[in-house]
């Protein structure tokens, strides 16, 4: 294999189910804080993480006239708490349940005078759930597979960015959705779209409606939620007639009947000869499925080429 395949990390779901879901949790308490305390912003901008050089952050939270933000630093697997005053506290990352998380979290804030309340229960997983306070079942953290998974943030988040860069219409930024888990990059036509019909778990249909309130092609990476493996996936709302037979690349990628997306597996990405040519053909011909059937104005929409870029 190249240099460049062995920055990408293996991701076996199998190997950190455990860690996977309560990491999860933990992310969406921290996710909950910004929630609470920031402005809303289209289409839930407000809530998103943050790949970092070292994890994933909240970035800056208002709180009052001061700010805060969390980092979960998983080099050193602690989280970090700094206020714009000067102060900070921090505690170790290690096999905790989410209560125990969730109590060490607020105790923090609370140590430097923050005192943010949550809706405790979490959001987007199914089944029945319970509040964080509560929940003393997920309890895992395993340091090493945690590094592999942020590690694998790192250079998919790399090549988002790259992929971000080529639209010149209004295009998210590549962020960190607590929510379900995943690191996403959308784009928009500029149009409005029909009504969201809403009926993620735990989450008002209204907040679905908003997000989706214009077309929208969207991309991104999964570490295993509901396919038993990572993955990357790829859809459009609304989704155009002939989208689920347009042909795509790499040859690995297909589309899910059932979630009506285009999935790419992780491991197909991670053993290409070159990772992120393979990741980039198919953020663009799923773009490409959604942007062609629909008819959006891609001579307006795009950038070919960065004018910047002095390659003499």
């Amino acid at each position: 294999m190249s240099l460049q395949n062995e920055q990408w990390p293996k991701l076996p779901l199998d190997q950190w189910q455990d860690t996977y879901e309560t990491v999860h949790l933990w992310s969406q308490i921290v996710g909950k804080i910004r929630l609470s305390q920031m402005p809303w912003v289209n289409h839930s901008w407000h809530v998103p993480l943050y790949v970092t050089a070292r994890g994933l952050t909240t970035s800056l939270i208002p709180y009052g006239t001061r700010t805060f933000e969390i980092d979960l630093d998983f080099s050193d697997h602690r989280l970090h708490i700094a206020t714009s005053s000067g102060e900070r506290c921090s505690f170790e990352l290690r096999p905790m349940s989410v209560a125990e998380f969730y109590r060490n979290l607020m105790r923090g804030l609370g140590e430097l005078g923050i005192e943010p309340r949550i809706w405790q229960i979490p959001v987007e997983i199914p089944g029945p759930v319970q509040s964080f306070s509560e929940n003393e079942t997920q309890a895992s953290y395993d340091p090493e597979a945690v590094g592999q998974f942020w590690q694998a943030l790192l250079q998919i988040h790399r090549v988002f960015t790259e992929f971000r860069a080529r639209f010149i219409g209004k295009v998210s930024p590549v962020h960190f959705f607590w929510g379900a888990f995943d690191l996403a990059v959308t784009r928009f036509s500029g149009r409005t779209a029909p009504k969201h019909p809403g009926g993620a778990p735990n989450c008002a249909d209204w907040v679905m409606e908003e997000a989706y309130s214009h077309e929208v092609s969207s991309a991104g990476f999964w570490p295993g939620a509901g396919l038993g493996e990572a993955a990357f996936y790829a859809y459009a709302y609304p989704q155009p007639d002939g989208f689920s037979e347009y042909s795509v690349r790499p040859e690995a990628a297909y589309y899910h009947k059932e979630l009506d997306e285009f999935i790419l597996p992780y491991e197909a990405v991670r053993t290409a000869d070159v990772p992120d040519n393979a990741l980039l053909e198919f953020l663009q011909s799923t773009y490409e499925a959604a942007a062609d059937l629909a008819g959006w104005d891609r001579n307006q929409l795009e950038r070919n080429a960065d004018p910047y870029r002095n390659d003499s």
